[in-house]
C-alpha cells in the first residue's frame, strides 16, 4: 500500500535526517585489544572483520555504530544525541527490536511467560541481511513492530536508505558475532539497574501503548525474565565496547568525545577537503526539513516553489559572504559614549560595489528573486545553453552587462549536474573579461561528478552549494535529486 502523504507542517518538525555528501568512508581502521579499553576513554577502533582493503577506485564504505546496553538505559537518547551533532552528515538509525520476531497464536496466549530479552526473541539474519545492504550503499526495508500486539504490520515498511553513518541499536546487538564484526565503534550505555527498570515501566506504558496491569505483570516477571537475560547476555557483550558510556544521555562529555571522534573520520573523505573552492552552507535541520520537501515527488507545485525559494535565499546569501569586503566605520543613533568625547562608533564592513548575477536559462531564472531581494538593483545578465545528452553542447543566447569584466559574478543554477553546461557558462564569462577567481557558482544542489569536473578545469572559482547528493546515474540526472527542477518550478511538468 502507497504511504499517506506527510503533511507539510508534520514534515518540518519531523526532519530529522542529516547531510552531506555520498562520499563514504572506508571501514580500515587500526584494532586495539580489549585491554586498552577505558570507559569514556576513544581508542582506535578496530575495523570489521569483514573489510578489506580498499584502494582509491573502491566505494567508501560507510560508519557503522553499534549502541548497546541495558533495557532502558538511555540508548535511544544517546543515540539522537549523536545524530542531533552529526547535523551535517546523512546519519540512520535502525533499531534492533523492529527485528522481533512476531509471536505465534500460542505465543501470543502465553506471552507473560514470553522472554523479549533472549536472543531468539529476535530475527538476527533479517538485522545482518539489512546492515550487509546498507554497508553496501543499498536501501533497505526496516519492517515495524507492534508492541502492544507483539507482531509486525505486514502492510507497512520504513525505508532506510544508504548514508555515511549508520547506528545500530538494541540490546542484543554486541550478542551476534556477525553483526559485531560489521561496526567500526562500539559503544556500551552502562546505567544502574533500578533506573533502568523504571524507565522500562514508563516506556512501555507511554511509548508502546500497554496498560499498566500489564506493565505491573511485566515488573512482576522483571526478576525471572528481564534480569537474567541481562546477566547472560547484555553484561557479557560490554567487554566488547569501544566506549562505555555511564549516566547515558547524561554524559555529554563521553558523547561530544564520541562526536568528535566519528568527524574525524568523515572528514578524510569530504570533498570539501579535496576541493577547498567547495562551500556546502551549514546544514541545520530546517534546511534538512526543506531538502526533505523539495525532492518528494508528490509535494504541490505551490509548496515546491514556496521552499525552493526559501532555500535559494540562502544559498545566496552565503554566497554573497564570501565577495570581498572594505572596513567601513559607521556612527550610530544613540549618542556620545559614556566619557562625552566621541559619537558612538561602529566598525563593520562596506558591500561589493561592483556585482552582477548570471543566470543559466532556465531553472537558474528561479534564483533571480533571491539575489534581487538581497541586492538592491542588481544588474543580472543570461546565458542560454542547448544540452543534447552529455556530451552535446552550443550556446544559443547571452545577455550580458557590458561592464562585466570589472564586476564579480554570481552565476545562477539551481542543479549542478555533469558540468558540462556550467563550464561552458564560466569559458564564455572568462572570454569577456571575468577573472576566474571573480565567479562564485551558486546552486541548490550537486552532483560530485559536476563538482569535479568544473573545480578541475576552473580551481579558482567558488562554488557554494546546500547539499553534495550521492552520484549521476545512467541519463546522467543527479540522484536522489530533485527532478527537473525548472519543469517542477515553472509548472511545464505535467
Amino acid at each position: 500500500m502507497p504511504e499517506e502523504i506527510t503533511p507539510i507542517d508534520i514534515a518540518m518538525e519531523a526532519a530529522s535526517g542529516p547531510h552531506f555528501s555520498g562520499l563514504r568512508l572506508d571501514g580500515g581502521l587500526l584494532s586495539t585489544s580489549p585491554s586498552s579499553r577505558r570507559s569514556l576513554t576513544i581508542p582506535a577502533f578496530s575495523s570489521p572483520s569483514s573489510s578489506t582493503p580498499a584502494d582509491s577506485n573502491s566505494p567508501k564504505r560507510p560508519f557503522v555504530i553499534g549502541v548497546s546496553g541495558g533495557t532502558a538505559s538511555g540508548k535511544t537518547t544517546v543515540c539522537d544525541m549523536i545524530i542531533q551533532q552529526l547535523h551535517d552528515h546523512r546519519v540512520v538509525l535502525v533499531n534492533q527490536d523492529s527485528f522481533y520476531r512476531g509471536l505465534t497464536a500460542e505465543e501470543a496466549g502465553r506471552v507473560h511467560e514470553y522472554n523479549f530479552d533472549h536472543p531468539d526473541a529476535f530475527d538476527t539474519e533479517q538485522l545482518l541481511e539489512c546492515a550487509e545492504k546498507l554497508r553496501c550503499g543499498q536501501c533497505v526495508q526496516v519492517p515495524i513492530y507492534d508492541f502492544k500486539k507483539h507482531r509486525r504490520s505486514s502492510e507497512s515498511f520504513r525505508q532506510v536508505n544508504a548514508s555515511d553513518v549508520i547506528i545500530l541499536e538494541g540490546i542484543l546487538v554486541f550478542h551476534d558475532a556477525r553483526v559485531r564484526n560489521l561496526m567500526n565503534m562500539k559503544i556500551f550505555v552502562d546505567t544502574d539497574a533500578d533506573v533502568r527498570l523504571a524507565r522500562r515501566i514508563r516506556r512501555d506504558t507511554v511509548e508502546r501503548g500497554r496498560d499498566i496491569d500489564s506493565v505491573l505483570e511485566q515488573a512482576s516477571l522483571y526478576a525471572k525474565f528481564v534480569k537474567p537475560a541481562f546477566d547472560d547476555f547484555v553484561l557479557p557483550s560490554k567487554k566488547y565496547a569501544d566506549v562505555i558510556i555511564p549516566r547515558g544521555g547524561d554524559n555529554h562529555v563521553a558523547i561530544d568525545l564520541i562526536v568528535q571522534h566519528i568527524r574525524t573520520k568523515l572528514g578524510q573523505h569530504d570533498l570539501c577537503k579535496v576541493y577547498p573552492n567547495v562551500f556546502v552552507i551549514q546544514s541545520t535541520f530546517q534546511i534538512r526539513g526543506m531538502h526533505t520537501l523539495i525532492r518528494d515527488r508528490d509535494i504541490s507545485k505551490h509548496d515546491f516553489v514556496f521552499y525552493s525559494d526559501r532555500l535559494i535565499r540562502l544559498v545566496v546569501e552565503h554566497g554573497l559572504g564570501h565577495l570581498p569586503f572594505t572596513e567601513k566605520q559607521v556612527v550610530t543613533p544613540t549618542g556620545k559614549i559614556p566619557s562625552g568625547l566621541q559619537w558612538s562608533v561602529y566598525t563593520g564592513v562596506d558591500f561589493c560595489k561592483k556585482l552582477c548575477g548570471v543566470s543559466i536559462i532556465r531553472s537558474g531564472e528561479s534564483m533571480e528573486n533571491a539575489l534581487r531581494a538581497c541586492c538592491k538593483g542588481i544588474k543580472i545578465g543570461k546565458i542560454l545553453i542547448h544540452r543534447d545528452g552529455d556530451d552535446g553542447k552550443q550556446l544559443i543566447y547571452e545577455k550580458l552587462p557590458k561592464d562585466i569584466s570589472e564586476r564579480h559574478v554570481l552565476l545562477l543554477d539551481p542543479v549542478l549536474a555533469t558540468g558540462n553546461s556550467a563550464n561552458q557558462a564560466i569559458e564564455l564569462l572568462i572570454q569577456k573579461g571575468v577573472p576566474e577567481s571573480h565567479i562564485i557558482f551558486l546552486n541548490l544542489i550537486s552532483a560530485p561528478e559536476g563538482i569535479q569536473c568544473v573545480c578541475k578545469q576552473f580551481p579558482s572559482l567558488k562554488i557554494v552549494t546546500s547539499e553534495i547528493d550521492v552520484a549521476l546515474n545512467e541519463e546522467f540526472r543527479v540522484v536522489p535529486g530533485m527532478g527537473e527542477f525548472g519543469d517542477r518550478y515553472f509548472g511545464t511538468d505535467d
